[in-house]
């Protein structure tokens, strides 16, 4: 949605979930020497302010990496993550968060590639100033869902796709999910990791996406959802999820172990849950 800046919302409890399980994803596909490729389809602008107006008006990331900032070291499972952001921030204030593609950037080697997806004009422009001078990436001015089905699949068989947009019009949930589908049939042996708003109860369509990706005759889906209060009725995002197609082995582990930790710093007292489940198990 053109309207949307994730300015507002950089560094919250949804983003920390997000970013915590693209960096296991792509620690994974590090460790063996072969060439990937990353793929984002609503990337944002790479790098946001806490500072900035936008960011005061919310304050969401104080409630999100705001509380993981004076805890880092109680966190060894990400401690990748945490690092990159502790080097974005040197002189120990916290000021600047990276989204998933600069995340990427940091993290992925000389031969692995980087493919970026983003629409609304601003947030491109400056996320175009954020990656300038690598060759590793690729940055197309485009909508998302329709740039998946058209660059897949890539010439490298290896690779993690992340699609994370805004939901903020509902056809998101049904175009994520033809997206998907249609992504999955032309490059099967990708990792793909959707991320989900959990809603109020009048508003949640969580439960819906679900269903639809397991009928995917994928080879394994994992679910991790992460809430930090109980759920509304009429409002409010209390949490969110990952469902990831072609998990690489051992990450249900990994996100079992990371996510009960996770909710005892973010969540409110007494609220929330974590859920890590196979809906397609199999490797």
């Amino acid at each position: 949605m053109l309207s949307y800046r994730h300015s507002f919302h950089a560094g919250n409890h949804a983003d920390v979930l997000k970013h915590a399980t693209q960096v296991l994803i792509l620690e994974k596909l590090k460790t063996k020497a072969k060439p990937f490729v990353y793929v984002d389809s609503h990337s944002g602008a790479g790098l946001y302010r806490l500072d900035s107006k936008e960011a005061r008006k919310t304050a969401e990331y104080e409630t999100g990496i705001g509380r993981l900032w004076s805890q880092q070291t109680d966190f060894p499972e990400i401690e990748v993550y945490l690092t990159l952001i502790k080097q974005l921030n040197p002189d120990g204030d916290l000021r600047y968060y990276a989204s998933s593609p600069l995340i990427a950037r940091e993290l992925l080697r000389e031969q692995d590639r980087i493919i970026l997806m983003e629409l609304h004009n601003q947030e491109v422009e400056v996320l175009r100033q954020n990656m300038a001078g690598d060759s590793r990436v690729s940055l197309h001015h485009r909508d998302g869902f329709e740039g998946l089905t058209a660059i897949l699949p890539q010439p490298l068989r290896r690779g993690l796709v992340l699609i994370d947009p805004s939901y903020e019009i509902k056809s998101d949930y049904q175009q994520v999910m033809n997206s998907v589908m249609l992504s999955w049939r032309k490059w099967h042996v990708g990792i793909f990791a959707i991320w989900y708003p959990i809603l109020s109860q009048q508003r949640d369509q969580s439960g819906w996406l679900l269903e639809q990706l397991a009928k995917i005759p994928c080879k394994n889906l994992l679910v991790a959802e992460l809430a930090v209060s109980d759920q509304a009725k009429n409002y409010g995002m209390h949490g969110s999820g990952m469902a990831i197609i072609n998990a690489p082995w051992q990450l249900d582990q990994q996100l079992a172990s990371l996510l009960p930790h996770l909710h005892s710093s973010l969540a409110q007292a007494g609220q929330g849950q974590v859920r890590v489940e196979w809906l397609i198990e199999g490797l």
